[in-house]
């Protein structure tokens, strides 16, 4: 689930917590436009909205950056997301939903600054069930207490860490590769001459001598 919260809402004027109202309706509109109806809820709430997401922690990801940027301009938004459990609420015809599920997401939007995404343990393992190595994104962000004196560990969202991970299986998948064809050469050179492995590869390959000789250098 994604819980989006406003800044300081309940401190602000009503006329302008009307016009924050008004703006995150439309950041709501605009983000869950793709979802399928059956698959999400969303929620009113006293300081934003929750988005509940039905066995969906990347689009609740995705929802959560979405509502972010399009509430960058004038809209001070932070996010939480947290997957729990949840349970209906109401009387018939006015249903909505309760739980710690949402209570947990609430908290940490809370604990986030303006324009900012923090995720839960539970979320984040969440994620990683569902897309294996998107929860490389979700970095430690520190451990936060509740009003209710309750701790939570945290992660914030870090795109580079992706990036920084591929980076690190290019350079791996690189280094196997050398080390596969440079099993293949020291065995076809061993098997052609009797000196030692070094000094045949740089009989064969002169270049090789140069180098090493420019390092010693």
């Amino acid at each position: 689930m994604v819980f989006l919260r406003i800044q300081d809402f309940a401190r602000r004027p009503a006329s302008e917590q009307a016009r924050l109202r008004a703006q995150l309706e439309a950041v709501l509109a605009v983000t869950t436009a793709e979802l399928d109806p059956a698959g999400r809820i969303v929620l009113e709430a006293a300081d934003g909205a929750a988005i509940v997401l039905l066995r969906d922690p990347i689009g609740a990801l995705r929802i959560a950056q979405r509502a972010l940027t399009a509430g960058a301009a004038g809209l001070p938004l932070s996010a939480g997301l947290n997957h729990g459990a949840l349970q209906l609420a109401g009387r018939k015809g006015t249903e909505g939903m309760t739980g710690d599920g949402i209570a947990v997401a609430a908290s940490i939007a809370e604990f986030a600054a303006a324009s900012r995404l923090f995720a839960s343990r539970s979320f984040r393992n969440a994620l990683a069930d569902a897309a294996p190595g998107r929860e490389v994104s979700l970095v430690a962000a520190g451990a936060f207490k509740d009003s209710g004196l309750r701790d939570h560990e945290v992660f914030a969202l870090d795109d580079k860490a992706v990036a920084r991970r591929r980076l690190r299986y290019t350079v791996a998948t690189a280094v196997l590769v050398v080390a596969c064809l440079g099993g293949g050469i020291a065995a076809r050179i061993s098997a052609e001459s009797d000196k030692p492995f070094a000094t045949a590869v740089m009989d064969k390959y002169p270049y090789v001598r140069a180098l090493v000789r420019r390092v010693n250098f």
